[in-house]
């Protein structure tokens, strides 16, 4: 009777091994599946704000802002292009960061508080580690939506490549992947703050006028930062925005920029994105070890 009660107990460990086998390799990527699966809840919110948004501020700045003001904007390389021009790569950085800021906040939250589903994928073989890399995969699909669209609309605008014709169609796509990247060096600091709040008091709504609106009048998104006075430069030179803004001119139009700075962008983007990341599994794991 023993022998056959161990038996079953090995038939059952074993099985149990076996069902947990798959979700502690793919882990990450049913979270993710999970997230982008949610998003069909405001899907048509994602299309409309994909393809609207930049129609409407493309719309508004070649038919409005640059109606006014045709005298070519000087970069800080010295080179010279159209307002519109100057200004259409700003707002795809902007775009992927505002974005990031919508999935990388009230949605980590709702995870933890209110309808606390990170804990039910906890109690699965998946790991926080798992749960958090998940997290910043399905948000960033949603990113990678809203920056392509962006691109799309650039290129159709006419905005891509046209001031230098050595930037071809194989070198402006990248201007996609720093938008994601720019996305990552906001949204994953923004996910590790969220994941430590214990209750909503209207912090992101703080972090949206504090610090997500100044970065964005202040990082060179409207005119060259260095026209700014230093005591204000500052705000540009530490966000996100400004060098993946500064990327991306270089990567759509054609902006002459030394390889010593794109090595310096990228290593500050992938800096905050690295340190935000590493905070966000710690106190995903904290928080659902309680």
């Amino acid at each position: 009777m023993s022998t056959a009660t161990d038996a079953s107990l090995d038939a059952l460990r074993a099985e149990a091994m076996e069902w947990g086998r798959k979700p502690r390799a793919n882990g990450t990527f049913y979270v993710a599946e999970h997230i982008v699966r949610a998003m069909r809840a405001y899907g048509w919110t994602i299309v409309v704000g994909a393809l609207g948004q930049p129609i409407l501020y493309l719309l508004g700045l070649a038919l409005g802002l640059a109606a006014l003001i045709t005298v070519p904007i000087t970069d800080a390389s010295g080179m010279s292009v159209s307002y519109v021009t100057f200004v259409a790569p700003a707002l795809l950085m902007t775009a992927a960061i505002q974005v990031a800021t919508e999935e990388f906040s009230y949605p980590v939250v709702d995870g933890f508080k209110w309808r606390r589903f990170f804990f039910g994928f906890s109690a699965s073989p998946i790991s926080p580690g798992q749960i958090t890399t998940g997290v910043l995969l399905g948000a960033s699909a949603r990113v990678l939506v809203a920056v392509a669209g962006y691109y799309l609309f650039i290129w159709l605008f006419g905005l891509v490549f046209q001031p230098a014709p050595l930037v071809t169609p194989e070198t402006g796509w990248i201007a996609i992947l720093v938008g994601v990247l720019g996305g990552w060096a906001f949204g994953a600091p923004l996910m590790a703050y969220a994941a430590s709040i214990e209750e909503d008091k209207g912090q992101f709504a703080l972090v949206q006028r504090f610090i997500f609106m100044p970065m964005f009048l202040f990082s060179g998104t409207f005119y060259p930062l260095d026209s700014l006075p230093i005591w204000l430069a500052w705000i540009g030179w530490i966000s996100p925005l400004w060098h993946a803004t500064e990327l991306g001119r270089t990567f759509l139009y054609g902006r002459p920029t030394e390889p010593f700075a794109i090595v310096v962008h990228i290593a500050y983007l992938v800096l905050l994105s690295v340190v935000g990341y590493v905070l966000a599994r710690r106190h995903f794991a904290r928080r659902l070890a309680k």
